[in-house]
């Protein structure tokens, strides 16, 4: 009798379920309905418009004349030595780049997140780099580079460590070091922040176990903090990827075009806007949207699988 009962009101319950369900559904598409025409028009007209204009010859000069040439923007630069350079250039850039500033994050998320005073106002004092528009640390970081009168030089002879000032953006040994650097001290607090939500999820009983037992604190961060916080990790790890693969105004503030320093996205605007080649400009950004593209599909992907393994 008892399981009958149950059963009957369960069955009851369905109905009313699945249509509070599919209400929720209906409003939530309510809702996202403007946000996605908003989005159609701001961003998927122009990157329709691109991946059009990649087909064609047109000039900049004269955007009503123009023909389709199919493939043939796309094969000149995939033969393009100069393109592939700035393929390596940028992948070098976001790989280390986006490592140290994992790194450096983490060791920053780590101590604002512990228990001492003043910790408002160090996590404060830490978003500042973050905070400074790009084009605003590029241009200030560049004239501490300055080989003449920039206060790295000054401070490197002070210590005796060089014996001439070193023009850090001009040459090409030290030219994309300089960028890793300026990135890193900018970008590292958000990565600091996003790895700080991830660590303040993380339950107390754990480590208070964990003490109880007489766990060692490098033990407790790879036994148990680091696994826990990975998600958190990797999520803060793709978001910048995808920004570094990306990069432009730091690049072109320090370096302008040198050829070893430029990334996909200074090469795209080279051709569109000094060769006036919007076509060959667009093909450029097309592609640099499909690598994109491609590497947020396949971490979608992979993280898909070892969420499904985990399980």
């Amino acid at each position: 009798m008892t399981s009958i009962t149950v059963t009957d009101a369960a069955t009851a319950a369905r109905p009313e379920t699945s249509r509070l369900t599919r209400s929720r559904v209906r409003w939530a598409w309510v809702f996202l309905t403007p946000l996605l025409i908003v989005m159609a028009l701001v961003a998927g007209w122009p990157l329709g418009r691109t991946i059009y204009f990649s087909f064609t010859d047109a000039r900049l000069s004269d955007m009503s004349n123009y023909g389709f040439v199919g493939l043939d923007n796309f094969y000149y630069l995939l033969i393009d030595d100069q393109w592939w350079r700035s393929v390596f250039n940028t992948v070098t850039f976001s790989v280390i780049s986006v490592a140290l500033e994992t790194v450096l994050g983490m060791v920053v998320a780590l101590i604002i997140n512990a228990n001492m005073p003043g910790r408002g106002l160090l996590r404060a004092a830490v978003l500042v780099p973050w905070a400074i528009p790009t084009v605003v640390s590029a241009k200030m970081w560049d004239w501490m580079f300055n080989d003449q009168f920039g206060v790295i030089n000054h401070g490197l002879e002070s210590l005796g460590l060089i014996s001439a000032g070193i023009a850090w953006t001009a040459d090409p040994t030290t030219a994309m070091g300089a960028m890793i650097m300026v990135d890193v001290w900018k970008t590292t607090p958000f990565m600091a922040l996003l790895i700080l939500a991830g660590l303040q999820l993380l339950p107390g009983e754990i480590y208070e176990a964990a003490h109880v037992d007489g766990a060692s604190p490098i033990t407790v961060f790879f036994k148990i903090t680091l696994p826990l916080v990975m998600p958190a990790i990797m999520v803060a790890v793709i978001f910048r990827l995808l920004d570094a693969l990306r990069i432009f105004d730091l690049m072109y503030v320090m370096t302008g075009t040198a050829r070893e320093t430029m990334s996909m996205s200074i090469y795209a605007r080279q051709q569109l806007v000094e060769f006036s080649d919007v076509g060959f400009g667009s093909a450029a950004s097309t592609l640099l949207f499909l690598i994109i593209a491609l590497i947020t599909v396949a971490y979608i992907v992979f993280g898909r699988v070892n969420l499904s393994g985990g399980k």
